[in-house]
């Protein structure tokens, strides 16, 4: 059993009040968690990844019910992401890791949580920040709920460190009049429409 341990994790939380026009009813809230651990990886050839996606999935839950605390709640969470990043001595292959650990656990306690989690992935060192993509919940193409959120941490990752993400957001971007699939007519069936 590989070991992920924990060093840190970080909260950030945005309440976004306009964006150089009128103000909404409400603030949009948009909020992410990020957790360094080690990466037992780090510095040599695996050829067996996939098993140790298992070993994240708690992290994955505790960092989603961290996340959805800072939200408020969860009435309303409608945009989600995640994002992964290797320090050195870690490779690329090495973030996919959070593909299921991270996007699972939010489908999971949001419930009816049809499209993709949207991801991000690079190599960097201290103090590399990441954008974490958002999208709609229900379905891929609700143009409205587009955005994303850049996140960093100043101590990390540390070499042999990986730097796991999640972001959740609350309504559209301000000030949103793109067109496309509005979110009140998804019908969330398949994730796309």
């Amino acid at each position: 059993m590989p070991d992920f341990a924990l060093r840190k994790t970080m909260l950030f939380v945005e309440d976004i009040h306009h964006d150089g026009g009128p103000a909404p009813a409400l603030p949009r809230r948009r909020a992410a968690i990020v957790a360094l651990v080690r990466n037992p990886f780090a510095g040599e050839y695996a050829a067996d990844l996939q098993s140790a996606m298992e070993d994240l999935k708690p992290l994955g839950l505790q960092m989603t019910d961290r996340l959805i605390e800072a939200m408020g709640g969860i009435e309303g969470i409608d945009a989600y992401g995640k994002a992964s990043l290797a320090g050195e001595g870690g490779e690329l292959e090495h973030t996919a890791l959070w593909h299921v650990p991270g996007g699972y656990a939010m489908r999971e306690r949001l419930g009816e949580a049809r499209a993709i989690v949207p991801s991000s992935m690079k190599m960097g060192g201290v103090g590399t920040r990441i954008d974490i993509p958002l999208g709609h919940i229900n379905a891929a193409y609700v143009r409205s709920h587009f955005d994303g959120m850049e996140v960093g941490v100043p101590d990390g990752p540390r070499a042999a460190e990986l730097l796991f993400a999640l972001a959740m957001a609350r309504g559209p971007r301000i000030h949103h009049r793109m067109g496309g699939l509005a979110a009140e007519d998804v019908r969330g069936e398949d994730g796309l429409r």
